[in-house]
């Protein structure tokens, strides 16, 4: 499975910027797919992530700002009232199983996007 990434840009502050994320590739399945984000410095932190029936998790730094949706495989993340401290590369994960003999809880990651927020 290959996770791709698209969207990042630069905007002002109260933006508004749409991340997708489109995961391909041989899986039994497809399961949650996420969006995590990472500063310089700093651990990766799970912004949202959706299942593959449509439940979500957000972090509580979204406070509402941010919609996680999916259609199959492809996922969005609609992010309002952007500030600048929602700065970061904005990356795409992918929970997958994929079965040979046996079958692997697996987990694939996008290269990720730059998301930038002027004051």
């Amino acid at each position: 499975v290959e996770v791709a990434e698209s969207g990042g840009g630069l905007v002002q502050a109260g933006g508004s910027l749409n991340l997708s994320c489109v995961a391909s590739g041989t899986a039994s399945a497809i399961n949650d797919i996420g969006w995590s984000r990472q500063v310089p410095g700093k651990r990766r932190e799970l912004v949202a992530r959706i299942s593959n029936d449509g439940i979500t998790t957000y972090a509580d730094f979204v406070e509402g700002r941010f919609t996680i949706s999916r259609d199959k495989h492809t996922v969005y993340l609609q992010m309002n009232s952007l500030k600048p401290e929602d700065t970061a590369v904005y990356f795409c994960n992918a929970e997958f199983l994929y079965c040979a003999d046996i079958c692997h809880n697996l987990d694939a990651w996008g290269q990720g996007t730059r998301v930038t927020v002027s004051s």
